[in-house]
Formats: C-alpha cells, structure tokens, sequence
C-alpha cells in the first residue's frame, strides 16, 4: 500500500521520528515566582502586581517550546484573568473582569500557573508551571460620606453649670478603608452658639447656660472623614436648659381635651417626678377632679326623675313633688329654677318660696314603710343657725300647727319628723330622727335616701349608710278630722295664727324630691340613681405594679396612689386618666388637683413638692337631630369620630291637644296598660293629652305610639280636633319637630255600597254612617291611602286607621235568633243610634280619607245608607 506515491511503511517511520525530536525539544517546564502581592483600585481593572507576572523557560529560545502561551486562574472563581503581552519573554498582566467594590470584598486570593506553546504550532506536549499563590487587595477610593447614626440629638444642661460633655454624637463612613471610613473632625455649623465639639463628637458648653435667657438651643452639626469628605446632611442637636434642681412633677400639660364616646383617656402620660436624686422611701400622690359645678356634683344623667326610677329598676308608685312646670303639675309654676344644666332640672330656694302639692298628688298613706329621696345642695345661712328650713313639710291645713311628717335642715343637722296617729301606735314611740353630717352644709350636690322602716330609719347620703345619732321619742298624734296640707320648701302653718303662712323657709337647692309609699328603696337602686358618668380611671389596670397601692373613693373623683419605687410610682401616675360614659356629656372644663408627699429614709417629710392644677375641657358633643316627618323615618342620628353609630333611646313622647282641651264627658285620649308591658315605659294622661315617658328605645316608642286612641261618644258635635306630637330625648335636652295631626268628622258623606271584611280588625268593625279624615296641617289625603302614609318614630309601614263611630242596634221583637239572622237586613225597623255613638281613632298609625264598610246586613235596602 502506497500514499502519494510513498510507501506506508515510510511514513510511520517519519512520524515516529518526530514525536521523538519533539520530546527532546520541549524539555523543561515554565517557571513562575511562588507568591505574588497585588493591589487594585476599586471601579478600575488593572492590578499591580509585585513581583510582575513574568514566566521564564529553559526551552528559549527554541521556537514554541521556550515561548508562554498562557496563563490560568484557579479557585475562588476569582474576578481575574492573566493575559500574557510577550510569548518569548513570558512578560504577562492581571487585571479585573469587571468591577471590584472594595465595600464588597477587600482581598482575594487564588492560584496561576504558566503554560508554555508546547513542541509546535500546534500546541501539542505542552508544559505548565508549577501552582503560584496570587494575593490580591482592593485600594479603597473615597466615595461615600459620613452620615450621623441618629436622626435628630436631644439633651438637657443645668443652668450654671459648665460641661465637659452634655452629649456624644457620632457619624460613621461607609467606604470599606481605615483612611476614609474613620471620622475624623466634627465641627458646629451654627454660629454664635455657647458650645463647642472635639474630634470625638463630645458637646460641651464654652459658658454658663442661663435657664431665664434661653431655654432651648438648635445647633447643627456636620463631620468629616479622614479623606476630609463632609457630611451630606449636617444633624441637629436639641439642648434643652434645665433650671437648678426644683422638687415637683414634670411633663404635663395644663389643659387635656376629651373627646366625647372615646371612653378612657390618659391624663399625663408623659408626667414623671422630678426629685433632685432625693434617697426616696415613699411616695404618696393623690388626685382630685373636681366637678361640683357641673350638673348635680357631676356629670350624670338628666333623665327626669322618674324616667330615672324606671331605668334603675325602683319599684313603681313614687310621687314626683317637684315636676316640670306644665299644666297638670301647676304648683312649681312659681318657684326658681335653673335652666342652664343641660335640662338636669334644678329649684332654688333663696327663703321666700314654697309651694303647696295638690291634695289629689299626696300620699294618702304612708304606712309603716315608706322612701323619701331628693337631691340636695345646702350651705350654712350665718345669722339663721337657730331657724329651721324645711325641705318636706305635712302639717294640718287649718285649726292647729301640727307636723305630721316634714324634712328639715337644723343647724347644719338633717332632722326627720315623723309623729304617728293614735290609731296607728298609741305609746311613746321614735319621732324624730337627727343626723350630722359634713355633707349637710358643703354647699355641694348630694344625694339624700330615707327609708322608713318603722320604727327605724336609716338615711343613704350619696349611697353611703348614716344612722342617726340621736332619736327622740313623743306621743303620736290625737286623730281628728282636719285636712293635712304637704308642703315643699317651707312648712304651712294654718292654724295658731292671724292669717295662715308658710314659715321655715329653706334656702339651698333641690331637685328629684319624691316619696314612695308602702315600699323601702334597695341600695342597688340608691347606687344607681345618684352614680357619676364621669370619673377618674386607670388605664390597663392589669399592668399597674404590684408595689402600687390605689384608692378611689366612690365616686371615682378621687385616686390615692402609694408607692415605694420611683419609677413605678411614675408609670401608675402615666396611667391616671378620665372617663365620661354620657352618651352627650355635659361641655366644659373639670379641674384637676393633685397634692404628694414625699418620705425620705429616717425622716417623716424630706422633699417639698407643689402642688399641681390642671384641666380637663371636655368637648361638646356631637348633637342628635331627632326629626318626625311625612315619608321619612323618626330619626335621631349622630356619628362620633372614632366610634360606632350611637344607640339612642327616648325618654317622652307627649301627645298634646292643640286648641280646647278635652271634654271628659264625652272624649279622651287612651293608651291600654298593656301596650307598656315589657318596656320601660308608663303613660300619664289628662284632658291636656297623653304623655309616655321612661328611657327607652324608638322601637318600643313606636309600638306603645300606634297604641294611642282617640275615642268621643258624642261625634255629632266633632267637627275637627288637632294634635300635636313631639319626642324628647334626656329629659328635652334634645327634642324632636312638632308633628301636628287633625282628626275631622265630614258628616252627610256618600252611600257606601260594597263590602270589605279585611279593612279593619273584627273586634273594631262597626257601621259606619259619618266618613272620618285623619290628615297632617296642611296636608290632606283624600280617597284610598298610599301604602305607606305616615311615619311616625322609625318608618312606621301603612296601618289601618281604626275606626268606631257607632254600635249598630237590631231592633226586633218576638222574633227568635233564627229569623233574626235571616231577615235581619230586611228589618224596616233598624235604625241608626246616635246617641250612642263612638269614635275611636288612632292618630298615630295611617292619615287618609276612610269610609269603612261593614257587613250587608248592616244596610238598608231601601235607601242603601249603613244602619244598624
């Protein structure tokens, strides 16, 4: 076999003679240093390399054997390539891939070796050097600039006093070198200042700082690294001059809003006492509100009185001695009131005024138990010590002087007669009862209970127990036939005298003065009626310190805090706050009084600290507007920020006779008792109108409202007759539109002539002869009402007017009930009965022109006009 014409065997002899005379070219391996020491600036990409990276060969100078083709990195997958720049010297370079960030990574490490071209061109037999270690550090280049660790500096320096430091502020650099991370220079950009800085950041004053010239200082700051580059921001320090040491709380305010129906709100949540580093054993700190000028002592709520009652459950029959002045409770029409308490309502006696209740309003009985309440402020009148004022007075209305019962102030002492009949206990038996009290003559509102329980009784002052301390005893009194007059603010005297008088006249303040025959008041009630809706609180009581001690007196107006630590002592006094739970609070400001005392190791007082004044401006509500209308809802709405919508309940509803007043003998208004049953609720009624009161929701307003009727027995003298709806809420605070309804009788109306049994309820269908008309002033609603035609409290849906204008008769004789059912609408004997018809209507459900329609036997046939 030939190839190109040379035999085969020749040609395996030629190459094998080559690889021998390669192997024997190529004899010797690269050579490198051992170690290399390279540095690089950051952001650039040239290394500097000591020794440089030169790879020498013993082959040189043959061809490619002595000649460098390369150098290789191993390990660490280092950002580096070596590049060689002169095969026959070996001469090579080292530089970055990319981007070396010195923040990111100061040295590298890794190893290079050197690769010779081999025995010719084409590279083959190869050799490389031994492994190199290659040490690489990043030169840091000043890029960033120093930056404060804090925001915002804040200090505090006595007055007088010369510092070597007041504080340290600091700044650090973020470049990865000694040389341009370290701060080296601080300076104070703000000039004219009194302070000076060193190297390290340390504020010291350069002269005496005066608490009465300057009380704050602002002074700006910047720093420098040791590359001499500033700061970007320069960084404020707030020194504040602190006057010599003065023992007392700090870090309150003088005034606090409240918010009404945001519930708790701390009082001084940054407060702390200040006692000059004092060695401290005790602290005592006591907090008084004081709220004696707001309402009755405090804000509570101004619900009528016997709205009141009805809310705290108090059993029913109490009889309201100072009510309202209005037609039906005429007799305080003379006496003083204050107006000006959120309709909290308020009688003042200044000695000349007094009024006599009604006979048919007294008690007639009392029996052996009994309750009297009232609320009563009273101070000392100077120069009257030995006169008595008499707050309840039953006394004989004419002939003699005697006091049946009566309630009257002595000398700063409350005295409670009580003289029994011979019919009743005929021996000498307890009658007069006398407490004294600091509460009597304070010139503050209190709440004043007597339950009688005879022979004993025993007085409640604020829900707290008094029994007398003295009781004397006397004969009862001698039965006889004269009238008893019940006096209130004075006692009658009828007899003994030229011209019967009032005499022991009371000069002080009343209000919700009641009396409750044949029952005793529990003290669950008594709590409820006279309890403050304000007060002072504990925010998270659970956190308070178990080294604190705490009192609150009854009234939540007053909080005692006792402490041994410092500090725990200043974390219970960060908690104190004020709570008002009325839905609409009373507006204004409270004062807050707090007085501490200090005790010092081995000594009973060390430490003076003042006293503190502050204020609480509680916020005017946000008020309701309660709105009765055509085609919209009762309503009376309001949002408080922060909190859910408002529940509101109503306390009356009065519906009034607009113009005459009711004849009793022949018209009314009714409300049946039963409509009340399960809701707060009662009802009085007169020829003025109806009133329902009692605190409670619109919806039971709205079902006892469309219970209300109008009834007359003699229609044929009714032509029209007005009425006038208005709802309050606490007690007229807030009161609804006037929502005037007319009810007219349209006599001679048209034939009715067809049936309808689902008109009205049964037991209320009667024949009809006289149409009637319900309508508002200045609407009226003629023919078929609208499905819906009134509402009334909260959307009342359209109901059926009810309607009774007569009791039809069947008049027939000798006829039996069979042939009386047969014949009956052919009886020519049935008449219409005036004389005994009725109207009964309900003003409150559905306006519109009705003509109701009864059953065919109620009609005539000849005429077709309804009879019966």
């Amino acid at each position: 076999m030939e190839m190109l014409g040379v035999p085969f065997a020749l040609v395996w002899v030629v190459l094998g003679l080559s690889c021998i005379l390669a192997g024997k070219v190529n004899k010797h391996k690269p050579w490198i240093e051992t170690s290399y020491h390279g540095v690089i600036t950051e952001n650039m990409d040239t290394v500097l390399l000591d020794p440089p990276l030169v790879a020498l060969d013993k082959d040189a100078p043959v061809p490619y054997a002595g000649e460098i083709c390369a150098f290789k990195i191993h390990g660490q997958e280092a950002p580096f390539e070596a590049v060689v720049l002169n095969r026959t010297s070996g001469e090579g370079v080292l530089r970055a891939k990319g981007p070396v960030d010195c923040e990111t990574q100061k040295e590298y490490t890794f190893i290079i070796q050197a690769y010779d071209c081999g025995a010719e061109a084409s590279g083959a037999s190869w050799k490389k050097s031994h492994k190199a270690v290659v040490h690489i550090q990043v030169d840091d280049v000043n890029e960033f600039s120093p930056v404060f660790r804090e925001p915002m500096y804040h200090a505090s320096a006595m007055e007088g006093k010369i510092y070597d430091s007041i504080l340290q502020v600091e700044a650090w650099d973020q470049d990865c070198s000694p040389q341009y991370s370290q701060i080296c220079n601080y300076d104070i950009v703000t000039s004219n200042t009194p302070f000076a800085i060193d190297r390290n950041g340390n504020i010291r004053n350069t002269e005496r700082l005066s608490y009465d010239k300057k009380q704050r200082y602002k002074v700006m700051v910047t720093a420098f690294d040791c590359g001499q580059k500033r700061a970007t921001e320069s960084v404020a320090v707030h020194i504040d001059v602190k006057p010599v040491c003065k023992p007392g709380w700090q870090g309150w305010n003088k005034q606090v809003d409240y918010e009404p129906g945001t519930g708790s709100k701390q009082l001084f949540p940054k407060m702390h006492l200040e006692t000059c580093d004092g060695p401290l054993s005790a602290v005592r700190a006591m907090v008084e509100l004081q709220t004696s000028h707001i309402g009755k002592g405090c804000d509570r709520e101004t619900y009528s009185e016997k709205s009141m009652q009805k809310l705290c459950g108090a059993a029913s029959g109490s009889t309201d001695l100072l009510p309202a002045p209005s037609i039906s409770t005429n007799w305080t029409a003379s006496l003083l009131t204050d107006s000006g308490r959120d309709s909290d309502l308020i009688f003042n006696f200044d000695g000349r005024q007094a009024a006599n209740v009604p006979e048919q309003v007294v008690p007639q009985n009392l029996t052996d138990q009994f309750t009297i309440a009232t609320w009563m402020k009273h101070g000392p009148s100077p120069g009257l010590r030995a006169e008595k004022e008499t707050l309840l007075c039953n006394s004989d209305k004419t002939e003699m002087n005697r006091h049946h019962y009566s309630l009257y102030v002595h000398n700063c002492r409350l005295v409670f007669l009580l003289r029994r009949d011979f019919t009743q206990v005929d021996t000498f038996r307890p009658a007069e009862f006398h407490w004294k009290l600091e509460q009597i003559c304070d010139k503050e509102w209190h709440y004043y209970v007597i339950n009688v329980e005879f022979p004993a009784v025993t007085l409640f002052v604020d829900g707290v127990t008094y029994e007398p301390y003295l009781v004397t005893d006397d004969w009862p009194i001698h039965p006889s036939s004269i009238d008893t007059q019940l006096t209130v603010g004075a006692c009658w005297q009828g007899g003994e005298v030229s011209t019967p008088r009032f005499t022991q006249f009371f000069r002080g303040s009343l209000s919700g003065l009641t009396i409750r025959p044949g029952r005793i008041e529990t003290q669950k009630v008594i709590s409820c009626l006279q309890a403050c809706k304000e007060g002072l609180d504990i925010h998270s009581l659970e956190s308070l310190g178990k080294d604190i001690k705490f009192h609150f007196n009854p009234a939540q107006s007053v909080l005692v805090m006792e402490g041994e630590d410092l500090e725990s002592v200043n974390t219970a006094m960060a908690k104190v706050s004020y709570i008002n739970s009325r839905q609409f609070p009373t507006a204004g400001l409270r004062q807050l009084h707090i007085t501490t005392t200090v005790q010092c190791f081995g000594e009973d007082i060390c430490i003076s600290i003042p006293d503190i004044k502050a204020l609480v401006m509680v916020l005017p509500p946000s008020e309701p507007r309660i709105t009765i209308g055509d085609g919209v809802p009762f309503s009376a709405v309001v949002k408080l920020p922060g909190v859910l919508e408002a529940m509101h309940n109503l306390d009356y509803c009065d519906v009034l006779v607009i113009g005459e007043e009711l004849n009793p003998e022949q018209e009314s208004l009714e409300i049946h008792h039963s409509s009340l049953m399960g809701k707060h609720l009662d009802a009085t009624n007169s020829t003025s109108g109806i009133s329902i009161y009692g605190v409670d929701s619109m919806a039971h307003y709205e079902e006892a409202l469309r219970q209300v009727r109008y009834r007359n027995w003699r229609p044929a003298t009714l032509s029209n007759r007005r009425f006038r709806l208005t709802c309050s809420e606490l007690n007229g605070r807030y009161t609804s539109n006037e929502f005037n309804l007319e009810v007219s009788l349209v006599h001679n109306a048209a034939p009715v002539e067809h049936v309808n049994h689902m008109a009205v309820q049964s037991q209320y269908m009667r024949s009809v002869h006289h149409p009637l008309m319900v309508h508002s002033v200045n609407s009226h609603i003629s023919g078929t009402p609208p499905a819906a035609t009134v509402v009334v409290v909260i959307c009342i849906a359209a109901l059926v007017c009810i309607v009774v204008l007569g009791i039809y008769r069947l008049h027939s004789t000798h006829q039996d009930s069979s042939k009386s059912e047969e014949d009956g609408a052919k009886d020519p004997e049935m008449d219409w009965d005036d004389s005994t018809l009725t109207i009964t209507v309900n003003p409150m459900e559905v306006r519109g022109h009705y003509t109701k329609e009864f059953p065919e036997k109620a009609y005539s046939r000849s005429s077709g006009m309804a009879r019966g």
